[in-house]
């Protein structure tokens, strides 16, 4: 497979599709990723309501990848709980590193990211929007916790 398979019709797609938001003015919690590989970054802002994502934003200067990866997390990520996107985190960092198979239900575009794995440089940019997700969830739960 060549790098510029990678990028397919879906891909572009999804990543054009890449909703912009306004950076919430009090989130919960906010968290940044950069890949050191190509430069790529993500911010995100989140807040959480009862145990529920009830706002999110994000600030995207990232490759198709990181793009399509960060487009289907802002569609998806409202309503999901901290569970919910620690197993998705999970799921992705095993579909493009282990041979795991695909989020499915709401999440199940991220399929279409399932060539990175052949491609060890892109896992980073795809994955910047999960670990900052998580990065956040990890200071609300801090901050709860005294």
């Amino acid at each position: 497979m060549e790098l510029t398979d990678l990028y397919s019709d879906k891909i572009i797609e999804i990543a054009g599709n890449l909703p912009v938001t306004e950076r919430l003015e009090a989130p919960d919690a906010s968290a940044r990723r950069v890949s050191r590989v190509c430069g790529s970054s993500v911010e995100v802002d989140l807040s959480l309501d009862d145990g529920i994502v009830s706002d999110y934003a994000h600030e995207v200067k990232a490759c198709a990848l990181g793009q399509t990866s960060a487009s289907i997390m802002a569609q998806h990520i409202v309503g999901s709980t901290p569970d919910e996107l620690r197993t998705l985190r999970t799921q992705m960092v095993a579909m493009l590193k282990a041979d795991g198979p695909p989020p499915g239900d709401k999440w199940s575009d991220l399929k279409y990211l399932e060539p990175v794995k052949a491609f060890k440089p892109r896992h980073t940019s795809t994955l910047l929007v999960f670990e900052a997700v998580v990065d956040c969830l990890d200071q609300i739960e801090m901050q709860k916790a005294g």
